[in-house]
């Protein structure tokens, strides 16, 4: 009977762990809807509407990911010093500043250069406030739950952002076919208002004593899991800002599915798998993802029909899915818990700067040789990035020996 006891009473306290993860996690979920709303809607508007070249069209994406970039220190600066509950809140509070920007750009009657303009500060603002929600939001909920809980929630903050735009990028379609463009503003002006709210009535994280490593330092140290971590995230950048002109190009329809189904690929792995990386180490299950993915994007590239580049994108979510985490373990591993915020940011950093130079350059790319080398480049850069994870897993078992 006493085992029965302590067996509930464990369950009860996992069964409650989880559902504070939840309450916190469904915060980034909102920030990567928000994220989402414009992928697939953005692109065709600057091409069509406005008249300009694929390359304005990547940077108008890609702008965002250079902003998170930017943030991602004042984010983890910020989480570390006054709470990862006051950076969520700030987080918000610049969704609706974004949202409220890029409903201007669409429904005033301006020049093309200030709509421009409006858009772009719309996607920089955008940018700047999922760097305070994302990385925030995992480590509210780690400071939460327990250091042990920590794999878990990178876990579920993973699902919750490429979730949030699985659903965020058919979710902009439907807005612009039923609403007008200008409503994929005002919806995140609306996530941001209620979602603000909603983050001001939950209970902080307690803040973590300790010295507070220089921001440059926790970079450095996190560079060679970073480096990784740019090499899978191409193939991501490229997939969201030109998925829709790549099938556009070929005649195909239903371009948001292929994020749909990155999204889909992403979520189901994770929950399939959820204690992979209590069996095995960080950089092994790095390494076998790495390989999926680079499947997944050669299946986009040589894909003959819409099926089977959807396909390839699940199969490109599958293999990003136990990327990050795994990549996350290895760096918390090494790290003073006072600046467990700054290690996830800068480490978050390096994605932002895979996507951010996606964009444009990819763009490039595409301009020369086609749609369809994105994916070929995105996948031998995965291979890459398998071959840097070679060279980490010999020098710790080199330097433990």
């Amino acid at each position: 009977m006493s085992e029965f006891v302590v067996l509930s009473h464990g369950n009860g306290k996992t069964i409650r762990s989880n559902r504070l993860i939840l309450s916190i996690i469904v915060f980034n979920f909102i920030s990567y809807v928000c994220s989402g709303l414009p992928l697939a809607v953005l692109p065709g508007y600057v091409l069509n509407d406005l008249g300009l070249t694929s390359v304005f069209a990547g940077v108008m994406i890609s702008s965002q990911y250079f902003a998170t970039l930017l943030a991602r220190p004042l984010a983890g600066g910020v989480a570390d010093r006054l709470g990862a509950k006051y950076a969520v809140v700030c987080g918000f509070g610049g969704l609706m500043v974004s949202g409220s920007l890029t409903t201007l750009a669409i429904m005033l009657p301006t020049h093309l250069w200030l709509t421009l303009t409006l858009l772009l500060l719309g996607r920089l603002v955008l940018g700047a406030s999922t760097a305070m929600i994302s990385t925030p939001c995992c480590t509210w909920a780690i400071g939460l739950c327990g250091a042990p809980r920590a794999a878990q929630v990178m876990s579920w903050n993973g699902i919750a952002a490429y979730g949030g735009t699985a659903v965020g990028a058919p979710l902009g379609v439907l807005l612009r076919h039923s609403l007008g463009l200008a409503s994929v503003g005002l919806c995140t002006v609306l996530f941001g208002l209620v979602f603000l709210v909603l983050a001001l009535g939950k209970r902080p994280a307690p803040l973590v004593a300790g010295a507070r490593l220089a921001f440059h330092r926790v970079l450095f140290a996190v560079m060679p899991n970073g480096l990784v971590l740019v090499c899978s995230s191409v193939g991501f950048g490229g997939l969201t800002a030109f998925v829709a002109l790549y099938f556009d190009s070929l005649g195909w329809d239903h371009a948001a599915y292929c994020l749909s189904g990155f999204g889909a690929g992403f979520i189901v792995a994770r929950l399939s798998s959820p204690g992979i990386l209590q069996r095995y180490r960080g950089y092994s299950v790095v390494g076998g993802c790495l390989l999926v993915q680079t499947l997944g994007m050669l299946l986009i590239w040589l894909a003959p029909s819409p099926a089977l580049a959807i396909a390839g994108g699940v199969l490109t979510g599958i293999g990003v899915s136990w990327i990050y985490p795994g990549l996350g373990v290895e760096t918390l591993a090494s790290t003073p818990p006072a600046n467990r915020n700054s290690a996830l940011s800068a480490l978050s950093l390096f994605f932002d700067i895979a996507v951010g130079m996606a964009g444009p350059v990819m763009g490039l790319i595409a301009s020369g040789f086609g749609y369809a080398a994105i994916f070929l480049c995105a996948a031998l850069m995965s291979i890459g990035g398998f071959l840097v994870v070679l060279c980490l897993c010999w020098r710790s078992d080199h330097l433990g020996n």
